[in-house]
């Protein structure tokens, strides 16, 4: 081989210098943390604070969820007959748990939603009726209009 700059034979594997580690916890440096600064106590039996009772937050109604969901598919309409239903329920849950199950909001939500669903039900059936049936439509649906309107009348 040729001396032309590169390791020669019997040469090992190239050193590598690293840096020393740096210990997991240094001493703050001198003066630390300055003049007006209290260093904070150590924690200890004698500084340990009183026990303060736990703060467990309840279980969400599920009903208070189906009234909710319920009420945002509206599902032809009888998902918002369900929301309604569903969302007094709920209401009652919460009321008697003293505070162990939640979900008010989302059961007043879904009674909000249900009875919009609902009274759009209503205010369709009513125009259904008052404009009357479709002479040149053989759907079922205006012959159940009309029989409902004759019902009514």
């Amino acid at each position: 081989m040729t001396n032309g700059g590169g390791p020669g034979p019997g040469a090992g594997e190239p050193r590598i210098i690293r840096p020393p580690a740096p210990s997991p916890w240094a001493p703050p440096p001198p003066g630390y943390p300055g003049p007006g600064y209290a260093v904070p106590p150590v924690a200890g039996p004698a500084s340990a604070s009183p026990a303060y009772p736990v703060y467990a937050p309840g279980r969400t109604s599920g009903m208070a969820v189906a009234s909710l969901v319920l009420g945002i598919l509206w599902v032809f309409w009888i998902g918002s007959v369900l929301a309604v239903v569903f969302g007094h329920v709920a209401l009652s849950q919460i009321n008697r748990s003293s505070g162990a199950v939640r979900g008010r909001g989302l059961a007043v939500a879904g009674l909000v939603l249900g009875y919009l669903g609902v009274a759009t039900l209503v205010l369709s059936i009513v125009v259904a009726i008052a404009n009357g049936p479709d002479q040149n439509n053989s759907s079922v649906v205006p012959r159940i209009l009309v029989v409902a309107r004759d019902c009514w009348v």
